[in-house]
């Protein structure tokens, strides 16, 4: 909990934290109340404008959170003396995670005035705005653990940010795609692996625990990887 305080602050330290909730704010704000707004343009009480604009805002937004996180602390050396203290790789890595998920929680808990507006404009499914934002918190959670992973094989923050972007893109379309064109066995693995689909589901209001799981592993398993990759880098 030290480190995620530390790792949460050191955003707001510096410009990153009012950058990205200004931007995040500013195009999920637009697209929302002002482009193609159900609300204004068909009567009809809805955020999901907002949910389909923050899906691919966060996606775009997360590599460059998570690039920093490792791979300046392997730059720099302080990876080391943070280990001289009595705590793990695990809760290294664990803290940072946690840093990020928090501001990605902040900057979607500023949006909640959109819905409160909304749902005194016209009757609002409440159901689907509640599984669209936790659709969103465990899609963040994935993406940021992909992020800490990739960024724990370098010491070079752009080199990070673009094994982040790749790695998210096959997550985000390449599996979509291969599932539609492999059968059998090779094709429900992609399909299961397509994060997107996943996502839907639950913003959907199917909360089924196959989704929840998924996310899960992918999270655990990520993360598990870049606490891999600093030990190996230590043994060697």
């Amino acid at each position: 909990m030290i480190i995620t305080k530390k790792e949460f602050k050191s955003y707001f330290d510096s410009l990153m934290a009012y950058i990205m909730l200004f931007m995040f704010l500013g195009l999920t704000g637009f697209f929302t109340w002002l482009y193609g707004s159900d609300v204004f343009y068909t009567s009809t009480a809805s955020l999901s404008p907002f949910f389909q604009t923050a899906y691919w805002t966060l996606f775009l937004f997360i590599p460059a959170l998570t690039m920093k996180h490792v791979a300046e602390e392997l730059k720099t050396g302080t990876i080391e003396l943070l280990l001289t203290k009595p705590i793990t790789y695990w809760q290294v890595i664990a803290g940072k995670f946690l840093a990020t998920w928090l501001l990605i929680a902040v900057s979607l808990a500023l949006t909640l005035p959109w819905y409160i507006t909304i749902a005194n404009l016209g009757p609002i499914d409440h159901g689907n705005v509640i599984t669209g934002y936790l659709g969103l918190l465990l899609m963040s959670g994935a993406y940021i653990s992909i992020g800490i992973f990739t960024s724990s094989l370098t010491q070079n923050q752009i080199v990070a940010f673009l094994l982040a972007l790749v790695s998210c893109i096959f997550f985000q379309i390449i599996f979509s795609m291969l599932a539609s064109v492999f059968d059998g066995t090779l094709g429900n693995i992609f399909q299961y692996l397509d994060l997107r689909a996943h996502y839907n589901n639950v913003t959907r209001g199917i909360v089924d625990s196959r989704d929840i799981i998924y996310f899960l592993s992918v999270i655990f398993i990520s993360l598990l990887g870049a606490e891999a990759s600093l030990l190996k880098r230590n043994l060697n």
